[in-house]
């Protein structure tokens, strides 16, 4: 993920893998993270004393928020230390595109700093992060428990087998013999 993101020049701060608590830092904080908010558009993440673009692994349309998020708390304590406010001044992102009124005030929404979700930037057309709870991300409410879930991947294939001849050779299945 980290590489396609560099590779298409768009460059997060962190990207975080709630599931696994897997964090990858891309940039300092200081640094803006270039072409990533709105390409094509004022790029808002130049913007305030400080704009820290974390890139989750998910999708828009199933909260991440709805599961145990691991590694949060070192990431809060981060931008706690950049001084980046625990609010979210635009509410709680919804699902899918936001309607032209949410576009308007977000301009500003976006002056009082605060966390955002990519579809509250002002001129985002993106739909991410979808419906997630703002409590939960700020560390105010937990994250619901593992679920356990039943694995519904298929068995694996039978891998050859690979034997050794009295030599210690390794034979391998279907290789040609000679």
């Amino acid at each position: 993920m980290s590489q396609r993101l560099v590779g298409e020049g768009r460059t997060g701060h962190l990207v975080w893998n709630p599931r696994t608590g897997e964090t990858v830092q891309l940039l300092p904080a200081t640094a803006p993270a270039g072409g990533e908010l709105n390409p094509g558009h004022p790029d808002r993440a130049c913007e305030g004393r400080v704009c820290i673009v974390i890139t989750v692994i998910g999708w828009s349309d199933v909260p991440f928020t709805d599961s145990p998020l691991y590694a949060l708390a070192p990431i809060l304590n981060w931008l706690d230390s950049w001084e980046v406010p625990r609010r979210w001044p635009a509410g709680a992102p919804s699902a899918g595109l936001p309607g032209p009124r949410a576009r308007a005030s977000g301009e500003r929404l976006w002056a009082r700093g605060g966390h955002f979700g990519h579809s509250q930037v002002p001129g985002s057309q993106s739909a991410g992060p979808g419906a997630v709870c703002p409590d939960v991300l700020l560390g105010r409410a937990e994250a619901p428990p593992e679920r356990e879930r039943p694995l519904r991947s298929p068995a694996p294939p039978a891998l050859p087998v690979v034997g050794h001849s009295a030599n210690g050779e390794r034979r391998f299945a279907g290789a040609a013999s000679g």
